[in-house]
């Protein structure tokens, strides 16, 4: 007589749910869990550091850099490599930058009186400005959440996010709704293509409405953005009305970035009644 087989239970068949067919169940995976892990931590909202993977701090920068100049000059790409060890020393700051910020935002939302924790730090869990920005909540004693995603190089998640708010996406479109979900302002260090395409995202999402939110929106160092993109061109071809560029806000110094982004959020949001139960207010329309 032939052995039975216990059938296996939908949610226990690995073949199925790593499917074609299981793929509505993996989406929805990926928005429940988050939604739960950020209710049980009492997670009201965040302010999202978005910035180049490949930026190291100074110390790490400068070992570089020495590290190359002991390499023979005779060698093969010295002079390339030396060069590109000097821009990365130069840019540098911007991951000091990135944690001073950081730091500072958290070390005032610490002293906020409330039941929640608000305005954590959180950012795409890899490395460069987002493990500075990591750094610095660590550094302060604060939660910071870190939204990494599976790619084929750069990312990984950082040593100081926050191991319970740590997260693993496959689908990049739902790593970019819980940027934007929680989000009350977001600050755009120096980056390319896929920062690019976090922060041209979200101002889209606010130039069409369907983020209702006061949301800040802060460009860091005008000098470094405006000989990326030439803003003022879009308004000049018709690209964008001259109202667009009042969507976001140029920063150029850590001082100045906290103060906007402290003002903004005490005058829209600190004072904003709490519920008993933690349930983010879905204002993505």
């Amino acid at each position: 007589m032939a052995k039975y087989l216990k059938p296996k239970k939908a949610y226990e068949d690995e073949d199925f749910l790593n499917s074609a067919d299981g793929r509505s169940l993996r989406i929805l995976s990926e928005y429940f869990q988050p939604k739960s892990k950020f209710r049980k931590h009492k997670i009201m909202d965040t302010i999202v550091f978005f910035g180049s993977a490949r930026l190291k701090s100074k110390r790490e920068s400068l070992l570089d850099y020495n590290k190359i100049k002991k390499i023979s000059p005779r060698s093969q790409n010295f002079a390339q490599k030396l060069r590109h060890a000097q821009l990365m020393l130069k840019m540098s700051h911007y991951y000091e930058d990135a944690v001073e910020l950081s730091r500072r935002l958290t070390e005032w939302s610490l002293n906020l009186e409330t039941n929640a924790n608000r305005f954590i730090v959180c950012t795409g869990g890899g490395p460069g400005i987002m493990e500075a920005a990591n750094k610095g909540a660590k550094k302060a004693g604060g939660y910071s959440v870190g939204l990494n995603i599976s790619i084929p190089f750069e990312q990984f998640v950082n040593k100081y996010v926050t191991a319970e708010l740590s997260f693993d996406f496959h689908y990049f479109f739902m790593r970019k709704f819980w940027f934007a979900y929680l989000s009350k302002a977001l600050i755009i260090f120096p980056g390319g293509f896929g920062t690019m395409d976090e922060y041209f995202e979200i101002l889209t999402l606010v130039q069409t409405e369907k983020i209702k939110k006061k949301l800040l929106l802060i460009i860091y160092d005008e000098k470094y953005w405006k000989s990326i993109i030439n803003f003022d061109a879009l308004v000049e071809n018709g690209m964008i009305s001259d109202s667009d560029l009042k969507l976001f806000n140029f920063c150029n110094s850590v001082d100045e970035a906290f103060e906007k982004i402290v003002r903004h959020l005490n005058k829209h949001y600190s004072k904003a009644k709490e519920p008993e139960v933690i349930e983010p207010i879905l204002d993505l329309k």
